[in-house]
């Protein structure tokens, strides 16, 4: 996605308008990120990983021949794409037929609806479909029906399942899992790693992420680069992580990173979400007469969106923290990245900053002391009152 593609056209904006999201989704991400644009956001785009299909691995072949050989009591279909996957790997080597044949004859329990409609393509009917669309309700369903003795097949999902395949085996089930297709790290690292700089500097609003792997994937990328901290601290504070669902965001859970999730599983619902949460977070104030608010890299003046260089935001910021109050230009200059000592940094990028926001009143110079937001008479009191 280019830059161009990144931003709203003039004379238009919606909820997201003003605000960055890092997508991290190898899968949809061209959908995922026309969601996020159409509704005003920019759109930093990093796979976090790569998907690769197993057609010539030993593992599939040596699991679908064994499924052939002795059909399982229950077989747990996890991803639509894995489940394609698979059969169109089975009749690469000829035992397309007879995988189906097997399935057919089988418990066959598919994980929501998409897995649904993968199995019926295949012509095959599924017995049962939580209406979670969670793995956590597959094994409770398996659990409750008694799984000692009984043989079940799990297609993988591009990582193992320890969770569930150890519950499973510790109520005495043999299980055979089915590795489809596996995550990879990017062959190209480098939008992953802008990516983490921009979480780390705060130059994105939220990061989304569509599957487990690839959190796990930005975290070890982190690890490995000694910025897992920064990354952390980042995403419990200023930066927000958004998740498809739960079982996607249990690598950050892990940590103790607190994520949003949509109600339902899906991309749509995932980026209405954000288009409530991230501008209800943005900070609105009544100055010199019109109505501010401050998003992730531009300003609403009265609802007119105005794009604001990275140095007048941090400037604006900084004001905001304090509104009505006098901000040193010593204090100022220490909220500018890279600025050095020389004050006059901050006289230069505050003229920049009344440029873009096209009201230079808005922000008052007082005269040897630096500067302050021009709150309106009411609103000043409020914040004097504070």
């Amino acid at each position: 996605m280019d830059e161009a593609q990144q931003r709203p056209g003039p004379g238009r904006h919606g909820p997201l308008a003003g605000f960055t999201v890092g997508v991290t989704a190898a899968r949809r991400a061209d959908e995922l990120g026309a969601l996020l644009q159409r509704r005003g956001a920019a759109v930093l785009h990093a796979p976090a990983l790569r998907i690769v299909p197993l057609a010539d691995d030993g593992e599939l072949l040596a699991a679908t021949k064994e499924i052939i050989d002795q059909a399982p009591d229950v077989a747990v279909a996890t991803t639509a794409i894995g489940f394609r996957g698979w059969i169109e790997a089975a009749d690469g080597w000829g035992f397309g037929e007879q995988l189906l044949d097997r399935l057919r004859h089988v418990e066959l329990l598919a994980r929501g609806p998409k897995v649904k409609g993968a199995v019926r393509a295949a012509g095959l009917t599924e017995e049962w479909s939580p209406s979670s669309e969670s793995m956590a309700e597959v094994l409770d369903r398996l659990l409750e029906e008694g799984v000692e003795g009984r043989r079940i097949a799990v297609q993988l999902h591009g990582e193992p399942l320890p969770g569930f395949v150890e519950s499973l085996r510790a109520a005495g089930a043999e299980v055979l899992p089915v590795p489809v297709y596996r995550w990879m790290p990017p062959e190209d690292l480098g939008p992953v790693d802008r990516l983490l700089d921009a979480v780390v500097s705060r130059s994105v609003d939220a990061i989304t992420f569509t599957s487990a792997p690839a959190a796990a994937s930005l975290l070890s990328r982190a690890e490995t680069r000694g910025l897992r901290g920064d990354l952390l601290a980042a995403l419990h504070h200023d930066v927000v992580p958004a998740c498809v669902g739960p079982v996607t965001a249990l690598p950050l859970q892990a940590l103790g990173v607190d994520t949003i999730q949509p109600e339902r599983f899906r991309l749509g619902p995932l980026v209405q979400l954000l288009c409530q949460e991230l501008p209800s977070r943005a900070r609105a104030l009544p100055i010199a007469g019109h109505r501010v608010e401050i998003r992730g890299h531009a300003v609403l003046v009265d609802d007119a969106l105005k794009p604001v260089p990275p140095a007048g935001m941090s400037l604006l910021r900084a004001l905001s923290r304090r509104p009505g109050w006098v901000v040193a230009r010593a204090e100022l200059l220490r909220a500018l990245p890279g600025a050095g000592r020389d004050e006059h940094a901050v006289e230069t990028a505050m003229a920049r900053l009344r440029t873009a926001l096209g009201a230079p009143k808005l922000i008052q110079t007082v005269v040897k002391r630096g500067y302050r937001l021009a709150l309106d008479p009411a609103a000043d009191a409020k914040y004097a009152d504070a």
